[in-house]
Formats: C-alpha cells, structure tokens, sequence
C-alpha cells in the first residue's frame, strides 16, 4: 500500500527523518565547533546528547516510512508521530536549556523521552502485526 503524501504517510515520515538527520548532524558539528569551550561542560553534554538522540531517532523515522510503504497501520504511523514529538520534545528541549541555560527546559526532556519510548513500542506493535 503506497500513498504520495499527506499525514502518517511514508513520504512524510521520511522526509521527517531526512531533516531531522540532517539537522542532528548539524547540531553535533555545532557543538563540536562552535559551542565547545563557550558553554559550561553540563550544557554541552546537555546538547549533544539531544544531538544523539536526534541522529537515532531519524533513523527510526526512515525506518517507519520503510515499514508504512509494506503496510499502513496505525500503530506504525503512531510510532511515526511519536518519533517526531519526541523530536520536537527531547531535542529541541536539550537544545534550549544547553544555549539558553534555563533549567526549565529540562522540565520538558522527559515528555520527549516518553514520546520516543512509545513510538519504539508502537513500532514494535505495529511491526508485530504486519
């Protein structure tokens, strides 16, 4: 079952995973280049390891785009959205706190973390079921 586009589709899931692979890279050469030496060593570790995350998590995100075109179900395309929350959520809070040096953003890391725990489990589901 192949779909061009539109929500929980393969192609938006992988473009998803695209740029978020795209962007973590980035972000782990930022910190690496720009960010080592300028920010205390708990928000550099803070920031690469939303980095990480991020890297991993794009790769789950090809990887549901892959499972969606062999068979559209909902537990893969909720594996899908949760990876991209926990993007959202996980990195883009690590990020924040490591530049703006805010501890309130580490009140938001944990919604991501449970994002991408669910969307592993739905993955599973969702490949279990295929």
């Amino acid at each position: 079952m192949r779909q061009s586009g539109g929500a929980g589709t393969p192609a938006l899931f992988g473009a998803v995973g695209a740029v978020t692979g795209l962007m973590g890279v980035a972000a782990g050469a930022f910190a690496t280049h720009a960010l080592r030496g300028g920010i205390a060593p708990e928000f550099l570790q803070a920031f690469e390891t939303g980095a990480r995350y991020q890297i991993f998590h794009a790769l789950a995100l090809v990887m549901v785009s892959l499972a969606l075109e062999r068979a559209s179900t909902a537990s893969l395309r909720a594996a899908g959205w949760l990876f991209t929350a926990g993007q959202v959520f996980f990195g883009g809070s690590l990020y924040a706190l490591a530049l703006s040096g805010s501890r309130i953003w580490g009140a938001v890391t944990p919604v991501g973390g449970l994002c991408y725990m669910a969307g592993w489990i739905a993955l599973g589901f969702g490949l279990a079921r295929r």
